[in-house]
């Protein structure tokens, strides 16, 4: 049972896991500014996968109720199992999985990784059907910031098959990107593709995120082509992964394709789609459209609760700097000044609400149960017409 100090202890250990430290960044489309566009801009590091896809809050609860068990024997228990490492005894799927929720540093993780494979080379022919072992192996991982140990085991061709799911691939992934290290990611990538693990709608976003960072020639191909893979299967993409890919053909000079890659999207109605498009359509020569929308922006009539729409100043400053002399000048100028006075002009670059987390969304509390026909005093069936207790 975890002890209500336990509750608040962890609450604070996740939110230290989650926070991630940011380096000083500049728009990543302020190099729409001046010739050579966006090189060499590092941008916002966040991970993209919610808490409710990666599960880490939920099984370091379970660490703290298997630590709260055992009490002192922790570290006896670790101790004890590399011995039996040593001595290469048969190790047990529920002797592996305690060991997995004992692990509290890098050292338990080289013993815990050890006893995969041990583990795994007793019992590969077995394995199916069998404790999924890749997403807790990962989620320490993810806990104890082992990015590269991560990485490291899961791209292991003597242990392909282990990691058969698409969850330890998207939580890998998603670590490597929230450190920074794209390249490794794409990899990760690479070893899911070819160990025959289906890319799912996560995994999809988390590759065009991970491209677009990349931003070269060679992570464009890919992005598209994991994008029209998905079109051919019918299967369902996320917006994020839209924008995404929408923002590197942008960053790849490849405007037509940006816009017919945000034709996609089915709800346009959020600030990231909101400045893709006014981005786009100044790019695209059309500023009297691009215009219209911050116009709207300033006209919309809704409650004080209700948020007004918002733009990056780099996207407002292109657009200024697009009507500079021209026709649309004054307009323009004006309908920011407006967005400036009512706080809808933010310092928000466009990568970072690109790489914005959304929160986990609870699920609505039922008011109404369903209907019962057994007492669950008795067991019995319910004669009478008032069916409650």
């Amino acid at each position: 049972m975890v002890q209500p100090g336990d509750s608040m202890a962890l609450g604070r250990l996740v939110q230290c896991c989650r926070f991630l430290l940011h380096e000083p960044k500049k728009g990543l489309f302020s190099g729409i500014l001046r010739p050579g566009w966006i090189e060499g801009c590092a941008g916002a590091k966040r991970h993209l996968l919610t808490e409710d896809v990666i599960k880490l809050q939920d099984f370091q609860r379970k660490k703290l109720a298997v630590a709260y068990r055992v009490a002192g024997a922790k570290e006896n228990y670790i101790k004890q199992f590399s011995q039996k490492l040593q001595k290469k005894e048969l190790i047990l799927r529920d002797e592996l999985k305690l060991l997995l929720h004992l692990c509290q540093s890098k050292d338990d993780m080289v013993i815990a990784r050890d006893a995969i494979y041990r583990y795994y080379s007793e019992n590969k022919t077995v394995l199916y059907g069998e404790f999924r072992f890749g997403p807790l192996f990962m989620r320490l991982c993810y806990e104890l910031g082992l990015e590269e140990m991560a990485a490291d085991t899961i791209k292991d061709e003597s242990i392909k098959g282990f990691f058969s799911d698409s969850t330890s691939f998207n939580i890998a992934i998603d670590m490597l990107f929230s450190k920074g290290a794209y390249e490794n990611a794409l990899e990760v990538l690479r070893t899911m593709r070819s160990h025959g693990v289906t890319f799912n709608k996560d995994t999809l976003m988390l590759a065009c995120g991970t491209c677009y960072k990349l931003n070269t020639p060679e992570s464009y191909r890919i992005c598209r082509t994991l994008i029209e893979e998905a079109h051919s299967k019918e299967q369902f993409i996320l917006r994020n992964a839209y924008c995404f890919a929408v923002a590197l053909a942008i960053r790849q000079n490849d405007t037509d394709t940006a816009q017919t890659l945000y034709s996609y999207i089915f709800n346009t109605e959020s600030k990231l789609c909101r400045n893709l498009k006014v981005l786009l359509l100044t790019i695209s020569g059309e500023v009297e459209e691009a215009v219209s929308i911050l116009s709207a922006a300033t006209l919309q009539k809704s409650p004080s609760f209700v948020k007004k729409p918002e733009f990056c100043q780099e996207v407002v400053d292109l657009l200024q700097l697009r009507t500079e002399n021209g026709p649309y000048m004054m307009r323009v100028e004006q309908i920011v000044s407006q967005l400036v006075q009512t706080g809808q002009v933010i310092q928000q670059t466009l990568d970072d609400v690109l790489c914005y987390t959304p929160p986990v969304k609870r699920k609505p509390v039922l008011v109404m149960q369903e209907r019962r026909t057994i007492s669950r005093r008795t067991l019995r069936p319910l004669q009478s017409t008032l069916l409650s207790e």
